[in-house]
């Protein structure tokens, strides 16, 4: 077993880099953070709830559009590190404007969180595609679990220095909005030093050659590919499988609070519960690289979409506090794991010169995911009174993507094993 390279050492830190804005930024402090200064501006928080999703749900639909068209701009040689400069640029700037930006303004919050998405959304695309560039295809699982692996490490780190600076009031010198202000700060601070390996050492070794209009032959190529799409039919059957599953991933992830919250359980033990199975990922998404390397990539996601339908019938006894755990602590045994052998399977399928494009499509299917699934927890949950059964029905969407995923026959990965 090869060890890691100065390159692709630099390539996992991306991961831990923007792994600050993920946790601190969407998912920890600028909801909470939002509905505080709306509420003291005079809005309601039905519409403080609303304003928030119809703004996550245009910062995903601008990302999903120009995912492919960027994607095969990136391709063209010397773009690729360039666009992701550039995008993850525009986020760290972003992230440190929702700091700057008066708490009276929330109105111009919301554009600026919308860029700061596009910026984090896009340089992820990016991101990924240059797995092609810093491994082959023998080393692109454990590469790639890597990456996942030390990404909910560098989340967690980070966001236990946000909570040192909210438990202890700034030490002291900090009110609560201040100090939601310092941890967006935080998490641009964490992206920006933690992104110079990549931008120093990483580099596009796989590229097609640059033309007189690359904008137009990018958006040509875009649909070039869709219209010839039975070309790449083992990768288009992928897609369908991985969003399926995918979709049921990320939906209890997302829906895992509200359900928390339905059973009893506090907002804090909730925080808690998330910065346990984000500790829990680390290890295990590494896990899965090493099993992919000795089994193959396709057993592995198998297991993980096993796991997860387990988890989801499991939901049906979700009762109590201990339960609750228990199944959290599944999740992040399977969590990582899953998406970093999605991320080395569907990287062995695409043309290396093309694989920015591709993963252009493979962005697209990543934010529409969990649209389905909260969907069909939330006519479940409403039809039977019961957030459990609601959770369970998720098992649907596994079922499909297993079977979908078991159809695809072995040799589809040319140096899959």
């Amino acid at each position: 077993m090869r060890r890691l390279n100065k390159e692709q050492w630099s390539w996992v830190f991306y991961d831990w880099a923007n792994s600050g804005y993920g946790i601190i930024v969407t998912t920890a402090v600028l909801p909470i953070y939002f509905k505080g200064i709306t509420e003291a501006s005079g809005v309601t928080a039905a519409n403080a709830t609303a304003y928030w999703g119809y703004t996550n749900s245009l910062g995903t639909l601008l990302v999903a559009v120009l995912a492919p068209f960027l994607g095969a701009l990136a391709d063209y040689q010397g773009f690729k590190k360039r666009l992701l400069t550039g995008f993850a640029s525009l986020g760290m700037l972003m992230t440190v404007g929702l700091a700057l930006l008066p708490a009276t303004q929330w109105q111009w919050l919301l554009v600026i969180y919308i860029l700061s998405v596009l910026g984090y959304s896009g340089g992820n695309l990016f991101y990924d595609s240059f797995l092609t560039d810093v491994s082959d295809d023998q080393q692109m699982d454990r590469i790639s679990s890597v990456g996942y692996g030390f990404g909910y490490l560098g989340g967690v780190i980070a966001f236990i220095l946000f909570m040192i600076l909210q438990l202890t009031h700034g030490f002291g010198q900090l009110s609560s909005t201040a100090v939601a202000r310092w941890g967006f700060v935080l998490a641009a601070v964490w992206w920006v030093v933690f992104f110079i390996p990549i931008q120093r050492n990483v580099h596009q070794r796989h590229a097609l050659a640059v033309t007189q209009a690359p904008l137009k032959q990018s958006w040509q190529r875009v649909w070039v590919t869709l219209s010839h799409i039975r070309q790449h039919k083992y990768l288009a059957w992928f897609l369908v499988a991985y969003f399926c599953y995918i979709d049921g991933v990320d939906t209890i992830f997302t829906m895992a609070t509200s359900i928390g919250l339905d059973i009893g359980i506090t907002s804090t033990t909730l925080i808690v519960v998330l910065l346990v199975v984000q500790l829990v990922a680390f290890p295990f998404s590494i896990l899965y690289g090493w099993l992919a390397e000795k089994t193959s990539t396709r057993l592995g996601i198998l297991i993980a979409i096993v796991m997860y339908l387990l988890i989801c019938v499991a939901a049906l006894n979700l009762k109590t506090v201990g339960s609750f755990w228990l199944l959290a602590v599944l999740v992040g045994t399977s969590q990582g794991g899953i998406q970093a052998l999605s991320r080395s399977y569907f990287g062995r399928l695409v043309p290396k010169e093309r694989s920015s494009e591709f993963f252009g499509f493979y962005n697209i299917l990543g934010k529409f995911s969990a649209v389905l699934g909260p969907i069909l927890v939330g006519v479940v949950t409403q039809w039977t009174g019961q957030s459990r059964i609601g959770a369970a029905s998720l098992s649907i969407l596994f079922i499909l993507g297993l079977a979908i995923f078991w159809a695809i026959p072995k040799s589809a990965t040319e140096n899959s094993k």
